[in-house]
């Protein structure tokens, strides 16, 4: 009895693991009504080769980029219960008494074709179109009452003997169920019974999958799921079947790995196996709007879109990020976490949690189970710490040790950072809000050994290096630690501030990396120079990281060292080399200020389970399958319209070639705008749904801009007053792992307005021509009067510069006049001298005469007259040099008068040369040596020479004569 006790608990306990869902839940987004601006309900979903998905809502047909959404009512306003997209690109949709597709015009705008007028009038009306299917370019549509079949452009009816309740493909065939008959499917143009309404417990089906070759798995509202082959159908076992089925299981889809999704129009979404175990259940609980399921879809890259009663889920189901919730309100901040002996433990503001994790799972956030809060550590907890083979536990007040299911008290106060065993012995120190303190560990068992001496400053980050204890305080600074040989007191203190080589005293982090000790400071990271005692930028990180703020550094396992700045995580991968670099950095712009700020916390269990703390739960990544992401991303340009006109859109989001849907522009159909369109809005985006945080984009306007644009997250661009021309607007858009995608283009060419056409140009050039020969003509009669002017002005200035010019020739003559006039009066002084010295003689010769006795010797009196008179001899040589330069000065005056006079003698000439110099008859008689009576005579007889005219002066005579040619 007891044996099988204890089987049952075993068998309870397992059951209750297997019904947990896993403790890591992907990344839940949330789409209201007020966000795509349409009906509250969305009835059918589906993606197109571009990756845009469609929704049948209750307004119309909704479509979403990824970041934009666009709603298209049908003409009647109807709603829209169905959607499919065939081959060629065709959006059909079922709406109530109406059936058409969308697809796009010649501008790329999507447009509405009804094809009601080909069904037979009398088969008009058919309510609501629930289910569409298509199969060998045949489409099906559903409807209670008639199923229309379009196939070559003709529509057939199909009635049911009842009514038709489903509809739906599967392994390429055409599977329906009448209330009456049961479920049929569709072969050789006719309806085959394959199961009776008794087998499926005359319930309504949800939908048909493959469970394999020669089986379907159909699922009903309220009886379950059955599996129904050739000649059988039985009962489907599902976990927590009840459940589903009190939730009805409203559709049913299959997804990777050969699971199954259903969902419900109460419980959520439920994810199963092929033997019907539970995997994941996701319900409003986990994060969903409302658990009342419309529709449910795996687009492309293995991720939930769900239709809601009011609203859209997606579920990023194939994310390598999930988010760990300790407590079920999901409101803890988590600071820390640990792994140790299969349970998680993990640090919040509110406590410690923990929970068992299945060990035959790779990836821990799979692991299903619950968390449970460990006792009596409920308030804050700083750090988790394993230290011989036991959890210390940094708490608010004071640290704890945890024994099983609860905490054991060491100390409670002061309240406790972290825990560090720096030299392997059996002391631990702890830092504190005050300093040190120690903790003895002995027999198994940890005592408090009270505070550490000679420290008072709060510690929140210590690291140990060598015999030295590495601490910094947030806003002091660096600390350098050594204690004494009992670990009670700090025997030397040594304190690092910027005189020590750091940037400032705040925001520094101490760290220890690749066996250095480093500091994440505000200027980039820096690490501890010991030769020179200072803190320098450190050499192996700078080049990486730059300058930036940092906050916190941890280095993994792999030796990736995973930082966090301004609440953004990134990790430097050394092993995802490129050709340029050793390393790769990843930023995870999905944790963007996630994280809880000043208490950053990251713990790299392995490549495949790194958990960070959060200001809600703790996230969770798994970075292996993180760094596999190899999906490719895409860009789609989705608008591009004029700026300033109403509805103006000029492309639509859609490309045409020959009629058909492409995923590159016709470059053979250039698009061609007139002049008033040259202000245009381009709008693009990328379907990598998951990845929209990551995703940025870069644009570049061939024929105006001459480079690619900066990547940016924004995904619209606007140019204004493009000219005329041609033009290819370019985009391409990237994740944060690098990866690019191809360039999506659009060619446009701008029209000229009218006055830039050719003719307009013709005309302008030749107006141009005629005002240019005009301006030229004009320009000349102008330039030939100017330079009839300057002439004039030139010749007035040639003269007076030729009157200046004779002026100042005459100013020269004149003084070279007056100089030689004083040369000559100098030369006249020389001769009046040799006069007097002549007359001296006569009187020393008279002398003798009058004074000598007799019988005196005059040979000395003779020989000084001989004397005398040779000088006198040497005074003509004086008046030929005085006639030279009186000729030069006086323009040749008696060389003129002996030409016109040659009768003249010396002394006539001498006396015309003093008479022209302006002499007196005094100054004459003196320079010729006679009286003035005798000059007085010797001018008349010179008048009589040269027959002077009586009423006429000789000096005007003489100036006459000579001035004659």
């Amino acid at each position: 009895m007891k044996y099988t006790s204890f089987l049952i608990l075993i068998f309870i306990g397992c059951l209750r693991v297997a019904a947990q869902n896993p403790i890591g839940i992907p990344q839940i987004n949330m789409y209201s009504s007020l966000d795509y601006k349409g009906g509250s309900q969305n009835w059918d979903i589906d993606q197109d080769q571009n990756g845009l998905l469609y929704f049948a809502n209750n307004e119309g047909l909704l479509v979403f980029d990824g970041r934009n959404w666009k709603l298209y009512s049908l003409p009647h306003k109807t709603v829209v219960r169905s959607i499919k997209i065939a081959s060629d690109g065709k959006i059909y949709v079922g709406a109530q008494d109406e059936i058409g597709y969308f697809f796009p015009d010649q501008n790329g705008r999507l447009v509405y074709h009804s094809i009601r007028n080909i069904i037979p009038e009398q088969e008009r009306k058919f309510s609501d179109i629930w289910d569409i299917s298509i199969i060998n370019n045949e489409i099906f549509f559903r409807s209670t009452n008639k199923i229309l079949q379009l196939k070559n452009g003709k529509i057939t009816v199909h009635k049911p003997r009842m009514l038709w309740e489903f509809m739906g493909e599967c392994n390429h065939k055409i599977y329906a169920q009448d209330i009456a008959t049961g479920l049929n499917v569709y072969q050789n143009g006719k309806w085959q019974n394959i199961a009776a309404p008794h087998q499926l417990q005359d319930d309504y089906v949800t939908a048909i999958l493959n469970f394999s070759p020669d089986t379907l798995l159909v699922t009903t509202l309220r009886k379950g799921a059955f599996l129904v082959g050739k000649d059988f159908v039985m009962k489907k076992v599902l976990e927590k079947e009840e459940e589903l089925l009190r939730n009805k299981m409203y559709k049913a889809i299959a997804i990777k790995n050969n699971w199954i999704a259903i969902a419900t129009s109460a419980g959520g979404t439920y994810i199963m196996d092929r033997s019907g175990k539970m995997i994941q259940q996701f319900s409003s609980e986990e994060g969903l709007y409302k658990n009342n399921i419309r529709s449910i879809f795996m687009d492309r890259n293995g991720n939930f879109w769900l239709g809601l009663d009011d609203g859209i889920n997606f579920i990023a189901f194939n994310n390598a990020i999930k988010y760990v919730y300790p407590d079920k309100a999901k409101q803890t901040s988590s600071y820390f976490s640990l792994i140790d002996q299969d349970q998680l433990y993990v640090g919040t503001s509110n406590g410690v949690y923990r929970t068992p994790l299945q060990s035959n799972v790779r990836d821990l956030s799979y692991s299903r189970n619950f968390f449970k809060e460990v006792e009596n550590t409920n308030g804050q907890v700083w750090e988790l710490s394993k230290i011989n083979g036991q959890i210390l536990v940094g708490h608010e007040e004071g640290a704890l040790v945890i024994e099983g299911k609860s905490a054991k008290r060491i100390y409670s106060s002061p309240g406790t950072w972290l825990f560090t065993q720096p030299w392997g012995d059996s002391t631990i120190i702890a830092g504190t809000y005050f300093g040190l303190h120690k903790i003895a560990y002995r027999n198994g068992v940890f005592t408090n050994a009270g505070n550490i001496q000679g420290l008072n400053e709060s510690l929140r980050f210590l690291v140990v290096n060598h015999n030295m204890l590495w601490a910094s305080h947030p806003y002091r600074g660096i600390f350098r630690l050594k204690l004494s040989a009992d670990k009670r007191k700090v025997i030397e203190t040594k304190f690092y501030d910027e005189r020590s080589g750091l940037p400032s005293l705040l925001g520094n982090s101490v760290a220890k990396i690749r066996n250095r000790v480093v500091v994440a400071t505000q200027k980039g990271i820096f690490e501890y120079e010991e030769k020179t005692d200072r803190f320098v930028h450190s050499a192996f990180l700078r080049p990486i990281l730059k300058d930036n703020i940092y906050h916190y550094l941890k280095e993994d396992k792999s030796g990736n060292i995973w930082f966090i700045s301004h609440k953004k995580v990134g990790l430097i991968d050394f092993h995802a080399k490129t050709p340029h670099k050793a390393y790769t950095i990843v930023h995870l712009p999905e944790l963007n200020s996630l994280v809880v700020a000043g208490f950053e916390h990251i713990y790299p269990y392995d490549d495949e389970n790194v958990f960070i703390g959060a200001k809600k739960g703790l996230i969770h990544i798994n970075y292996k399958e993180y760094s596999k992401n190899i999906r490719p991303v895409n860009v789609n340009l989705s608008l591009v319209k004029a700026i300033g006109e109403k509805n103006n859109v000029i492309f639509g989001g859609y490309f045409l070639s020959d009629g058909k849907m492409t995923k590159t522009q016709n470059i053979k159909e250039r698009v061609e705008l007139d002049k008033q369109f040259n202000s245009l809005h381009f709008e693009y985006s990328s379907t990598l749904y998951e990845q929209q945080n990551n995703i940025e984009f870069s644009y570049q306007l061939v024929g105006s801009d001459k480079t690619w644009s900066q990547w940016s997250g924004k995904n619209e661009k606007d140019y204004t007053n493009l000219p005329y021309g041609d033009y290819i607007f370019k985009v391409k858009a990237r994740n944060n792992l690098g990866s690019e995608s191809e360039i999506a283009t659009y060619t446009f060419y701008i029209k000229p307005a009218w006055y830039e056409t050719f003719w307009v140009y013709v005309f302008y050039a030749a107006v141009m021509v005629g005002v240019v020969n005009f301006l030229i003509q004009r320009q000349k009669r102008k330039h030939k009067k100017e330079q009839d002017h300057l002439k004039h002005m030139h010749q007035l200035e040639i003269d007076s510069n030729e009157k200046q010019i004779v002026k100042l020739q005459n100013d020269k003559l004149e003084a070279e006049v007056n100089f030689k006039n004083k040369e000559l009066a100098t030369m006249g002084m020389n001769l009046v001298q040799k006069n007097k010295l002549l007359t001296k003689v006569r009187e020393e010769i008279s002398q003798i005469g009058k004074t000598s006795p007799a019988g005196v010797d005059f040979n000395s009196y003779i020989k000084k007259v001989i004397r005398l008179l040779n000088e006198a001899e040497k005074g003509d040589a004086d008046w030929e040099q005085f006639s030279m330069h009186f000729d030069h000065v006086h323009s040749n005056f008696l060389s003129k008068l002996k030409e016109k006079f040659p009768n003249l003698g010396a002394n006539d000439l001498k006396l015309c040369a003093y008479l022209k110099m302006n002499l007196s008859s005094k100054e004459i008689a003196q320079l010729m040596g006679i009286s003035s009576r005798a000059v007085e005579v010797s001018r008349y007889r010179l008048r009589k020479k040269i027959q002077v005219p009586q009423e006429m002066s000789l000096f005007d005579y003489l100036i006459q004569a000579t001035s004659e040619k």
